[in-house]
């Protein structure tokens, strides 16, 4: 395959432009042609008036002469796409995996040990997806938090309540298997060709069905409402589990439990596994309007069809700590994301049309191991004290506090409602956001939004909303693995993606999974059961 870059073209421009502008820089004719299509879409915006940046993705019927054409221009390059490869074990399993947790890494992680014959047991501490969307939705609309089945567990994990992005900055050549393991379940074509691919709350769930469904159809077997309670160690080595179903055997266990199993943490502790501090940020859900996020970013050119829904990623130093967004969600909302009772957590959320009203993202400012005197512990209860202070200032109800922009700037502690309708679902509350906070850490967010203010436009507009709090950014805490992935004081245990301080957000989660499961898939032969 050859892959032609960096084809700059007005938005009026088309597809079909850009491919005939590709082979005349690669010097190949039509005729030599088996097919071309759009393999990668990007904006630039730098200049004022935007354009689209293409690159295009050329098969010739007579593959050998692929290479030939390769540096025909500096932007033509052959490409040869890579499949992931296994070797094969042969050390005898003595009985089959178990996956706990069903997240991108627990989910992608089973898929590949079912499709090399390993049958994994899967427990889910939450619901299936019918189920689970039912618990959410009622919860968004007023009623009970159920602790085990909510934004941040069950199945498909706190990604199927998001935007579906599947941004990364990892760089792993599995980043590629993730994407066609998605395409091949369901997920919208474009993924493989946006700068910023996403699938969209509504869509990603279908694409977690078909992916468990699999994982089932070739002898994997799930169990939700299932909680892991303990792990079975004899000799020094890890041989089954414990859980809220029984206990069962398991040849090696994959912990992909999700940056938010406080109650696994503990677990894991008193059995004697030390965790390790990791750097993770708190602030607050910022709300904009969309429209004036894209004035900002596309100038007289926003609203053009050609472009896609506004989306920024923002970052400021402050001395030691630095404050950035994160989780941008354009046309979504900010959603009722607790996974305890008597906190109040925010989270951001779109469906693939991304066609809400409000812009918003995490806002958010970091702190590290250095905070907390390398505790563990104490990084945690900082999490909970913040979540419970915001369910305090919020009514004790899972309202949310809030703030308008031009308040929380000058420290007035007051909510003044202009053009942007808050919409987390359970309601806000005027709160002071800044008190609920280290004051070192809100100040810092104030000089942040403040630079932020500076690089967008309008980013800083007094009636922007800022929803509290925004605890769940990543784990704050590690369990360390060696360099065949599994934890340095447990063999037959793996550490595996976010919870365990090895990924972020769905993409890595998901590499990782694929990862870890081919680290056993290389070592063990499949359990004879």
């Amino acid at each position: 395959m050859l892959l032609v870059r960096n084809i700059r073209l007005p938005l009026a421009a088309g597809q079909e432009q850009a491919i005939d502008r590709a082979l005349r820089l690669a010097g190949i004719s039509r005729r030599a042609v088996r097919q071309a299509e759009i393999s990668k879409i990007s904006v630039d915006a730098r200049r004022g008036a935007p354009s689209l940046v293409y690159t295009v993705a050329i098969n010739l019927h007579d593959e050998g002469a692929e290479p030939a054409f390769a540096g025909s221009a500096p932007c033509v390059a052959f490409m040869q796409p890579r499949r992931l490869e296994l070797h094969p074990g042969s050390q005898p399993l003595p009985a089959r995996p178990v996956v706990v947790g069903l997240g991108p890494a627990g989910l992608f992680c089973g898929l590949l040990l079912a499709r090399q014959g390993f049958r994994p047991l899967i427990l889910e501490r939450g619901s299936e997806l019918s189920r689970r969307v039912q618990a959410v939705e009622g919860f968004f609309a007023g009623g009970s938090l159920d602790p085990n089945t909510n934004i941040q567990f069950g199945e498909g994990g706190a990604g199927t309540f998001s935007d579906g992005k599947l941004t990364t900055r990892i760089g792993d050549e599995l980043c590629g298997e993730v994407t066609r393991l998605l395409l091949e379940h369901g997920a919208p074509a474009d993924i493989a060709w946006r700068q910023k691919p996403h699938i969209g709350t509504d869509l990603l769930r279908n694409v977690i069905l078909s992916l468990r469904q699999e994982i089932q159809q070739l002898g994997g077997e799930v169990l939700f409402d299932t909680q892991l309670t303990g792990l079975v160690v004899q000799n020094g080595r890890l041989t089954g589990v414990e859980t809220t179903a029984g206990s069962f055997a398991a040849g090696a266990v994959v912990l992909a439990v999700g940056h938010s199993a406080r109650d696994t943490f503990a677990m894991l502790n008193r059995q004697g596994l030390k965790l390790e501090c990791k750097p993770f940020s708190v602030g607050f859900r910022a709300e904009h309007l969309q429209s004036d996020i894209e004035k900002g970013l596309y100038h007289a050119a926003a609203g053009h069809p050609a472009l896609p829904r506004g989306e920024y990623q923002l970052s400021h130093h402050v001395g030691s700590r630095c404050v950035y967004t994160f989780c941008m969600c354009p046309g979504g909302q900010v959603v009722a994301a607790a996974s305890e009772e008597g906190g109040v957590v925010t989270n951001g959320m779109s469906l693939h049309a991304r066609d809400g009203a409000n812009a918003n993202a995490a806002v958010v400012v970091s702190v590290d191991g250095a905070d907390f005197g390398q505790d563990p512990a104490k990084a945690i209860a900082f999490q909970r004290q913040l979540e419970q202070a915001a369910f305090a200032a919020g009514g004790r109800d899972y309202t949310a506090p809030a703030e308008d922009m031009a308040s929380f700037l000058q420290g007035e502690g007051k909510l003044r409602i202009g053009r942007v309708e808050p919409t987390y679902s359970r309601g806000v509350r005027g709160a002071d956001l800044g008190t609920l906070l280290p004051k070192e850490l809100a100040d810092t967010l104030r000089t942040g939004l403040g630079a932020f203010g500076r690089k967008l436009p309008g980013y800083t507009a007094p009636d922007a909303i800022l929803t509290g709090l925004e605890t769940r950014t990543s784990s704050p805490v590690r369990l360390p693995r060696g360099e065949d992935f599994q934890s340095v004081q447990l063999p037959g245990l793996y550490p595996c993606g976010e919870g365990a301080g090895y990924a972020g957000g769905i993409m890595s989660a998901a590499v990782d999974g694929l990862r870890v499961a081919r680290a056993i898939v290389e070592r063990y032969a499949p359990a004879n059961e």
